[in-house]
């Protein structure tokens, strides 16, 4: 048995609420909640970005784990924001929690599935016999331009996960990926805000790859979606994820306890990991989860998990992602998100 020995999430304390961000630019709230489903977003702290994200999810990953750091052989980072051009996210999060010398590291980079992708290629080396543990992590503190419908759900936040084949708290059953060249979303070399292809971005590239890569991993398992106790989907805004699901015979019950965008935002890279490890609060030994990301330019990752009885050994070793969303909450009018957004852009 091999898949996921350990997982932690985190999100910034701040956060900022769409009435603040639709009436800066004089647009009505009501009629973007309605429409994206989204009511609030996390922001960074001006001390944070994508190495502090990943670097405090990891160190709840490796508590669940109950390992020695020592032992992990690679360290994957997915994201769109890494806080350097050149010098990987990686190798200070090595240093932080005592990992290696002995160790892989590469900073991933696949629009919103990076973090999908970086569990990908952890899980393969476990599963080979190269390693004993791998690490994949998806994070991101996410670029919207300033109007921009972008802004109203780009947040912060990311999820590490610890792969190995000793104590596994999620089996991973089944994965698939299914990728085309589909240019719905973009940033340059040099740009600091993403670009993307407005209506573009729904059937021909989302709905297309989460579809294809939904139907194909649930045939290929043998499953349909009532075999399924829970489905998690990327979510670029409320509505897309709800959608998919129903479109591959998924409940609404099903979907619910990873629909997590409502009240954190799009976190990209970090989104469907960070609505598994939301199900993990409440998912039982026994029960399967479908998980399906999405990442522009254009693929899906997919994976089918089973829960184990390890569960109920690791949930409270660390912090639960309910309180990560819900306590110590603080509320920032536009121009506190503004001087926060700044701070972090000349940062990168």
């Amino acid at each position: 048995m091999t898949g996921i020995v350990g997982y932690g999430a985190y999100l910034p304390r701040y956060r900022i609420k769409i009435e603040e961000i639709a009436s800066q630019w004089g647009k009505d709230p009501t009629t973007i909640k309605n429409g994206l489903l989204v009511h609030e977003k996390t922001v960074p702290g001006m001390d944070e970005d994508t190495i502090t994200i990943s670097v405090q999810a990891a160190k709840y990953a490796v508590q669940r784990a109950r390992i020695d750091p020592q032992e992990i052989g690679a360290v994957y980072i997915g994201s769109e924001s890494h806080p350097y051009v050149v010098k990987p996210s990686g190798t200070v999060l090595i240093d932080a929690l005592g990992i290696g010398p002995d160790v892989h590291v590469a900073d991933y980079e696949f629009a919103c599935k990076a973090g999908t992708e970086a569990v990908f290629v952890a899980y393969s080396h476990v599963k080979s016999g190269v390693m004993r543990y791998a690490m994949g992590i998806g994070a991101d503190t996410s670029q919207g331009a300033p109007g921009d419908a972008l802004e109203f759900t780009a947040s912060a936040g990311g999820s590490a996960f610890i792969i190995g084949s000793e104590k596994v708290v999620l089996e991973i059953e089944a994965t698939y990926s299914y990728t085309s060249d589909t240019a719905d979303f973009w940033r340059r070399e040099g740009r600091v805000y993403p670009e993307h292809g407005g209506r573009f971005t729904g059937e021909p590239a989302y709905f297309r790859h989460v579809l294809g890569a939904g139907r194909e991993i649930m045939e290929r398992a043998g499953l349909e979606a009532k075999d399924f106790d829970y489905a998690v989907f990327h979510m670029p805004n409320g509505k897309f994820p709800m959608k998919a699901g129903r479109t591959l015979g998924f409940e609404k019950e099903q979907i619910e306890p990873g629909w997590v965008v409502p009240w954190m935002g799009n976190t990209y890279s970090g989104s469907s990991p960070t609505g598994l490890v939301a199900i993990l609060d409440v998912a039982r030994p026994g029960e399967r989860i479908l998980l399906v990301s999405f990442g522009s330019g254009a693929g899906s990752d997919a994976f089918v998990f089973k829960v184990t009885e390890e569960i109920e050994a690791v949930r409270d070793l660390a912090p639960s992602f309910k309180s990560l969303l819900e306590e110590n909450k603080i509320y920032l009018n536009y121009g506190e998100y503004a001087k926060f957004r700044g701070k972090i852009l000349m940062n990168t």
